[in-house]
């Protein structure tokens, strides 16, 4: 806060942990966590006297998870008694404006994206378009101290206000990208802060914490992160060319960097976001200790996945195309499946079986069915029965709904703010 600060950016949201939090419009982390850094944030704000801003609120930037921001900071000013102006700004979509788009030939899908139509559009829970600097700079000059945004590109918080004063375009869009994981471009990615300043000519950006570094490695390789391409980097409007830009240090804690060139396009497009139910899931864990099925473990698995088909076709009227059911084994295969190409000596497994269905009652009876040949069957005809464990009861645990994402398109818009939307409210507690 001793650097005088002009703006406080914050990037809330991630599609790390998959589609869920999109699906139903909610935030993966704790209410209590989020309040207990947004109120350290609202007082660093107040004694800057510079805005505030969050983009993807709420991890999926919905506008019910803006709208959760928005019922956290209101509650924040009355405890701090601080007056404020908040601007909250909407990036959701409704199918029908997507149906349109999609006739109209706005929409264009990038790789890999899923085979659209308006029934697939219509299915979709929730649809965010990703909000670039004009969307950030258009609730800017609202006046607000808080800003509130939707989903938004992981730069554009930082990009807006610097290009907005007429800064440096290129230089404007690098810093943002460098910054926009904070201390990830340090020596200590955990520290969370750092500090840029830009200019007509670049940016330096500066390690904030004790005794973290920024060099031209550190900094150089976040282009690297979450991005196909280390030189070019999309943003709404344009792209992002850093092939020519130089890495200098300043000393140990901070790097100047110029020479990166934005380039406009024509055709104005954001990024879509869409999650929808994919349809439900039970799940059985079952420990396995006995060496030799620890070894045979995947031979096992294979003999009863095909058992269980079998049974399941026998006693129900279900198809195959109705359910799906994935065994992994946890110590060999879990996170990858079935292109692991490492091999463990593990003493014992969990198996873990995923059943999947088009409702939930479907996938748990399903469950129900499996559940004793999970705990009992054999690895061949001729032997007896063994036992594992199930470390819980009862057995099946029922997941609810799973989302799966739905768009990977571009949106191509006549003017940046359609489809956006601005709400500016004040409040006063002072």
């Amino acid at each position: 806060m001793k650097e005088e600060p002009d703006i406080i950016c914050i990037d809330g949201g991630s599609t790390d942990s998959g589609p869920f939090y999109l699906g139903t419009g909610t935030s993966k982390y704790s209410r209590d966590i989020c309040k207990s850094e947004w109120r350290t944030l609202m007082l660093a704000r107040a004694q800057a006297g510079v805005p505030l801003v969050i983009g993807s609120c709420g991890t999926c930037g919905s506008n019910d998870t803006v709208d959760w921001m928005y019922d956290i900071t209101i509650e924040l000013a009355a405890e701090l008694c601080q007056s404020l102006r908040i601007t909250k700004l909407y990036s959701e979509l409704t199918a029908d404006t997507l149906t349109h788009a999609l006739s109209a030939g706005r929409l264009s899908a990038l790789k890999p994206a899923p085979e659209i139509d308006d029934e697939s559009i219509g299915s979709c829970t929730n649809i965010v378009a990703l909000a670039g600097a004009e969307q950030i700079g258009a609730a800017l000059a609202t006046g607000a101290d808080i800003i509130l945004a939707g989903r938004t590109t992981d730069t554009a918080t930082i990009s807006a206000l610097p290009i907005a004063r007429g800064e440096h375009s290129g230089a404007s869009w690098h810093g943002a990208k460098i910054g926009e994981c904070g201390a990830f471009c340090s020596s200590k990615p955990s520290s969370g802060v750092i500090f840029i300043e830009f200019d007509r000519e670049g940016f330096t950006v500066e390690a904030m914490a004790d005794g973290a570094k920024c060099t031209p490695h550190s900094v150089s390789a976040h282009m690297l992160y979450e991005n196909a391409n280390p030189f070019i980097l999309y943003e709404p409007g344009g792209y992002l060319d850093v092939r020519s830009a130089r890495y200098v240090a300043l000393d140990d804690k901070r790097v100047r960097v110029e020479g990166a060139k934005w380039q406009a396009e024509s055709n104005y497009r954001v990024k879509l976001e869409a999650a929808r139910i994919g349809g439900y899931q039970t799940t059985m864990l079952a420990l396995i200790r006995d060496s030799r099925y620890v070894k045979n473990a995947s031979l096992w698995v294979s003999r009863l996945a095909e058992f269980c088909k079998d049974k399941i076709s026998e006693c129900t009227s279900l198809s195959p195309a109705d359910y799906s059911i994935d065994f992994r084994l946890i110590g060999t295969n879990a996170s990858l499946g079935a292109v692991e190409n490492r091999n463990g000596h593990p003493v014992e497994l969990g198996v873990l079986l995923i059943i999947t269905a088009n409702s939930q009652a479907t996938a748990s009876d399903l469950s129900r069915i499996i559940n004793p040949f999970l705990l009992h069957y054999p690895l061949t005809d001729n032997e007896d029965l063994p036992t594992f464990a199930f470390p819980y009861s009862p057995a099946h645990c029922e997941r609810g709904a799973i989302y799966e994402f739905a768009l990977n398109h571009l949106l191509e818009l006549d003017d940046p703010m359609d489809g956006f939307i601005l709400r500016t409210s004040e409040v006063s507690y002072g």
